[in-house]
């Protein structure tokens, strides 16, 4: 399996539900590094997994559309606690609906799958895997 990564990052405020969550029940801020890994079994015909610029570009429109923002306020997300892992679902997601929009180019089609990582700190990160 190939793969390439990508890095942006995204600056968000948000609180949780629950108290399990303990102080982050009360509004706080959080800064993520986001790695996208593309996946495929074969190379295109062009000997890439997918075109980097265009992988970064679409990454850092996903991240901007989430940044600056308190994710409490945003439709999407009413009455969700925005975890880690649940916001490396959104953006993974948001991910593929581009990739099958052509936005990664032609040669995308052939991914196979999507990985996103939030990095929360050096020493803890959360992770989602999809298929395509």
């Amino acid at each position: 399996m190939f793969s390439i990564t990508v890095r942006d990052h995204i600056m968000i405020a948000h609180s949780f539900r629950g108290e399990v969550f303990g102080p982050a029940q009360r509004l706080h801020g959080a800064t993520f590094l986001v790695d996208a890994t593309f996946r495929r079994a074969e190379l295109d015909d062009d000997n890439i997994v997918v075109d980097i610029g265009l992988a970064t570009r679409e990454l850092g429109e996903v991240c901007g559309a989430l940044s600056y923002r308190n994710l409490d306020d945003e439709p999407d997300f009413k009455g969700i606690n925005t975890s880690t892992e649940f916001l490396a679902k959104v953006i993974a997601d948001r991910l593929a609906e581009r990739v099958g929009s052509g936005a990664l180019g032609e040669g995308a089609q052939g991914l196979s799958g999507i990985s996103v990582t939030l990095h929360e700190s050096h020493v803890a990160w959360a992770s989602y895997e999809r298929g395509l």
